[in-house]
């Protein structure tokens, strides 16, 4: 059977399945690839809106409406989708005439689910800048609203998500996505992954049963049916499917948990799904009890949500405020959230903000109250004032003086206006339990959710449930993890040895520090030999600690090349100083300080120093005001200098979480640990005692998902917070974790000598697997055939072999990452002679990716590799030295050629020949294939002559010095056609005259005409301007007069850069 016919019977089960009444009961409207397809049929739109009663004047004007938007790209892709997706959900006001009152005509059915047009098609062809067929399209009512592309079991879910992402792209069927709402990917072993408009693959998820089984009581009931149906389906992609394409939760998930977040549409994950829907039927169960006067007023209304760190908690709360103001509008529900750092207070206001919701931000306890009062508002956001501090984590002190506030600032016969749902953040902490109890004196009919990223505490666990209730739902770190959400944790104690006044001493502790490193960088790091000596021979700990940090910048992966960066935990302000004060002098400019602290020059009074001790008060000041640039004797006023702090810090962190090489490493002492989401970093190191939430908090820092380079999160800690770990049993639940129950934090952080050994081999047999296909005696050819494919193959084999070639490089980068951060354990694990085969297998396969990313043509435009993945190699790599790595990077096509044609012609075996040969015609196919586009039929002819230059290679009619002449031609022709002599010399002065030329039948006079009058419409930008393109195809129109003829012409002429 043949990959096409393994992934065709998949294809026919998943359409089966969505066919079946029984099941999912969807309408199948056919095999669509004989003709080309929009996003909205309007024939099945129009039939459902006759039948909900829609006069044909509404309809009319309804569906108008919504193709102008669906097909207006002008502001992009995504503000497209995202009004496509406001009609679907709020409906299109419309008029029969300007005399009458508009009407809302609603597309979608959400109050009765299964009284809308659900249907599937397959195959459905789309042609826009280029042809492409999605598998499988769900249309609900008519509109696209999700595709499917499946692949055979063993083909990798990944590649079809990548042709999804490529679908999207300008250059393909970008404008059918506007009506989106899930992409998605399947096959029968992996089961199915999905994200929404322009989710990277990263962030594809899979969809999994409910993990939470609590208070079963307490489950929608449509999840308990769906849930029961899917036991019974043993097939994984079938199965997911039924869970996502369910009539009711299809949707539910449509209409209620779609979000537009800054610029990024997102769906939710699973977990927030099930915490939604729970916390969902909890408060419909407790509508009744509401104003009921006979309740028990001590117990609790509402409850806990754990979704851990990193989890998106901050959107979950979007979702339900949204719901709560939506389904209980008639109660005039509002939601108050209640956060104590300001860093949260700022992230909740910056996501509600971003998703096209007001929400009204207190500034003072009694501005609280003043809203409450009155119904202007109805989402508030709340933060525990700090009290003569900024940021940082509230204290007990600053709890009791908020509520004395409260009640200070208490209006006579106040009362919290409508029915008040309060989301508390953070609600493990002590503290809340008072100010749940202040809140419910002023708001004594407000439900309370309480919403937390960490796990309670052993001692507090009794405590919180009294105060907020029983857990709704929870999702734990471990399953994070396993969904990819978040990253795994490594973690490692270091311990900075006091002692090194000796040279023995120093030269020892450098050869320990220098593990696994090769003679070229053990070099490099030689010629900082004496700072390193005279930091090791200083009494500060401060010193080596900082020192030891600024040598991970120099030898970690994503540290070393700017792709990552870390924050460093100081156990006070003055020692943060101290540490801002070491690294300047140490050159390690681009870090900063960020903390609670302002100077101010009143409190040097305070102070007497000595000329040879500063306080730690002047040194406050001082550093501070360095770091600001502030000259000490022309201060601005107190007000102007915390202005110039608040600006330091802002921009500090805009650059730490958007240009980590410019800002690598933030020195914090409380702020930033928690509700600062820097996906960038990557090391967290601890200098100051930690334990329980605080800790967990800010291990979390370093768990976000970011590119591809980062595998894990890395907790360094110098102050052996986890105490004497025995060698054998490493254990993470106790120590500073020993306040929550072992099982609430289990596999939140793993040994990272451990886990990066098991995650290198793990890395390397799948390289090893990956090429278990290659043929006998696995020569360079016999790869090249592996990874190419074989010259002048069809269309469809060159997707399959592109796609086995994008997993080869990341795979290899992968492995080159695992091996830099393994190597050093390695050398006390394993022999000599196995590490140094592991070091020559490695060598090899960075060879391997170099040599198949140049012979397919892969790495001709863009760079070989990445500058983090060449100092990694110069790092780590210590096997003899191979040819530069990059050598093609930037060769146009016709050096390419040229260099491929000494080995051609050279005195080689014909193996090496054939692979140099069959590299030249990949690479002259790839560049023909990104042109042609541009000129069709130019480029078709192009690739004729290489096809008949293959077919004669194969049959040995040309040796190998004629060939290369030829190559060297038909190069020359493809990349520079204006030196081709078949133009006329009118023709060949603009490539846009060429193409014309080329693709209107050769004639001279027509392409100069046809030229003139577009040069004369088009105006910079026209591409997104609808009123420009129709003067376009107007004037195409008067000189060809056939509208086939101008669709033809112009979509050659807005690929021509010159207009």
């Amino acid at each position: 059977m043949s990959i096409g016919d393994a992934e065709i019977k998949t294809q026919e089960r998943v359409i089966r399945f969505f066919k079946e009444p029984e099941i999912l009961g969807y309408q199948y409207i056919g095999n669509l690839s004989d003709y080309p397809n929009k996003n909205i049929k309007e024939d099945r739109l129009r039939q459902y809106l006759r039948l909900k009663g829609y006069a044909d004047k509404l309809i009319d004007a309804a569906i108008m409406q919504l193709q102008q938007e669906a097909g207006n790209l002008s502001r992009g892709v995504y503000d497209a989708n995202k009004t496509v997706y406001s009609r679907l959900k709020y409906g299109i006001p419309v008029s029969e005439s300007p005399e009458k009152s508009p009407v809302t005509v609603e597309l979608i059915d959400e109050a009765n689910p299964l009284n809308n047009d659900f249907a599937i098609a397959e195959e459905v062809t789309v042609v826009e800048q280029s042809e492409k067929r999605p598998d499988l399209v769900v249309y609900l009512n008519g509109i696209a609203v999700a595709v499917i592309e499946l692949k055979r079991s063993g083909v990798s879910v990944s590649e079809g998500i990548r042709q999804n992402l490529t679908n999207q792209k300008n250059s393909f069927i970008q404008s059918f996505f506007t009506t989106i709402q899930f992409c998605m990917a399947g096959n029968e072993s992996e089961g199915l992954r999905y994200g929404t408009l322009l989710t990277g693959e990263k962030f594809y998820m899979e969809w999994k049963d409910d993990g939470f089984k609590e208070h079963e009581e307490e489950r929608d009931p449509v999840d308990v049916r769906i849930s029961k149906t899917c036991e019974g389906i043993e097939n994984k992609l079938l199965k997911q499917i039924y869970a996502m394409f369910d009539k009711e939760r299809f949707i539910d998930l449509i209409m209620n948990f779609v979000v537009f977040d800054k610029g990024i549409k997102k769906v939710c994950r699973y977990n927030q799904y099930f915490g939604i829907k729970r916390t969902q039927q909890r408060l419909t169960n407790l509508r009744t009890e509401l104003h009921n006067p006979n309740r028990d007023p001590d117990k609790p209304m509402g409850g806990i949500l754990w979704h851990t760190q990193g989890s998106g908690k901050t959107l979950t709360m979007v979702w339900l405020a949204k719901w709560i103001l939506t389904h209980w509008a008639e109660l005039n529900a509002r939601v108050l959230i209640v956060t104590d750092r300001d860093e949260l207070d700022e992230q909740i206001e910056k996501t509600f903000t971003g998703v096209d919701e007001n929400i009204a931000r207190t500034k003072s306890g009694k501005d609280l109250l003043n809203r409450l009062n009155v119904y202007d508002d109805s989402l508030i956001c709340s933060l525990v004032h700090k009290f003569g501090r900024r940021g940082g984590e509230a204290t007990e002190n600053d709890y009791d003086k908020y509520i004395e506030e409260l009640k200070a600032s208490l209006p006579a016969n106040f009362e919290a206006k409508g029915n008040l749902v309060v989301f508390v953040d953070e609600c493990h902490r002590t503290q809340s339990g008072k100010l749940h109890t202040a809140m419910k004196t002023i708001m004594p009919n407000a439900v309370f959710i309480g919403f937390t990223g960490t796990p309670l505490l052993k001692r507090d666990k009794k405590i919180s449930i009294e105060v907020f209730g029983t857990y709704i739902h929870a999702y734990k770190y471990n399953e994070g993890v396993a969904d990819g959400v978040v990253l795994d944790l490594r973690y490692e104690y270091r311990d900075v040895p006091q002692d090194l006044s000796s040279q023995d001493r120093v030269d020892q502790w450098f050869d320990v520090k220098t593990r696994g490193l090769s003679s070229r960088a053990k070099a490099k790091l030689k010629e900082k030999w004496g700072t390193m000596q005279k930091v090791y021979s200083s009494r500060s700990r401060l010193e080596k600690v900082a020192w030891d940090i600024i040598q991970d910048f120099n030898m970690k992966p994503r540290l070393m090349d700017g792709n990552g960066n870390a924050i460093l935990v100081a156990d006070g302000i003055p020692t943060a100083c101290k540490y801002y004060e070491i690294f300047q002098q140490m050159g390690f400019k681009k870090c900063a300080i960020v903390s609670s602290y302002t100077p101010n020059k009143g409190e040097l009074r305070t102070d007497t120093v000595s000329d040879e001790d500063d306080t730690e008060t002047f040194l406050k000041y001082e550093t501070y005001l360095k770091m600001l640039g502030l000259d000490p004797s022309d201060l601005p006023n107190a007000g102007s200098v915390q202005v110039k702090v608040e600006k330091f810090e802002k921009e500090a962190k805009r650059k730490f979480v958007e240009e980590p090489a410019n800002m690598k490493l933030l020195i914090v002492v409380d702020k930033l640990l928690t509700g600062f989401d820097a996906p960038p970093c990557t090391y967290l190191y601890i200098d100051k005692r930690m334990q329980d939430h605080g800790l967990f908090q800010a291990i979390c820092r370093v768990n976000r998902l970011d590119d591809d380079t980062k595998d894990f999160g890395y907790i360094v800690d110098y102050k052996q917070l986890f105490g004497q770990l025995q060698t054998a049993m490493k254990d993470y639940t106790s120590g500073a974790f020993e306040g929550y129950d072992p099982e609430d934090v289990k596999g939140l952080v793993k040994d990272r000598h451990d886990a990066t050994v098991s995650y290198f081999e793990e890395v390397y047999d799948a390289v090893e697997e990956l090429c278990e296909g290659v043929e006998e005696p696995r020569g360079e050819i016999q790869y090249i055939h592996y990874f190419c494919g074989v010259s002048g193959q069809s269309e469809e084999s060159d997707e399959i072999y592109a796609r086995l070639r994008e997993k080869l490089y990341r795979l290899v980068s992968s492995l080159v990452r695992a091996f830099a951060e393994a190597k050093p354990y390695l050398i006390d694990d394993i022999s000599s002679g196995k590490l140094n085969e592991y070091d020559k297998k490695v060598t090899f396969y960075i060879e391997l990716k170099k040599t198949i990313g140049t012979v397919s043509g892969d790495f001709l435009d863009l760079k070989a590799y990445e500058p983090d993945m060449r100092k990694m190699i110069d790092n780590y790599i210590t096997a003899a030295d191979a040819e530069k790595i990059g050598d093609f990077d930037d060769l146009t096509l016709l050096d390419f050629v040229a260099k491929q044609g000494e080995t051609l012609t050279g005195e080689g075996d014909s193996g090496h020949k054939e692979g140099a040969a069959e590299a030249i015609e990949n690479n002259i196919r790839k560049k023909v294939i990104e042109k042609v586009t541009v000129n069709p039929r130019y480029y078709a002819k192009m690739s004729e002559i290489l096809d008949k230059l293959i077919e004669e290679r194969k049959q040995g009619v040309l040796d190998y010095a004629e060939m290369l002449e030829k190559y060297i031609k038909l190069a020359k022709d493809v990349d520079c056609p204006e030196d081709n002599d078949k133009y006329p010399e009118s023709i060949r002065k603009s490539k846009a005259l060429m193409a014309i030329y080329d693709n209107t039948g050769e004639d001279e006079k027509l392409a100069i005409r046809i030229h003139k009058a577009v040069k004369k419409q088009a105006l910079f930008g026209f591409r997104d301007n609808q009123v420009v393109i129709r003067r376009i195809k107007k004037a195409l129109y008067e000189i060809l007069g056939d509208d086939s003829e101008v669709e033809r012409i112009y979509k050659i002429i807005e690929k021509q850069e010159e207009f």
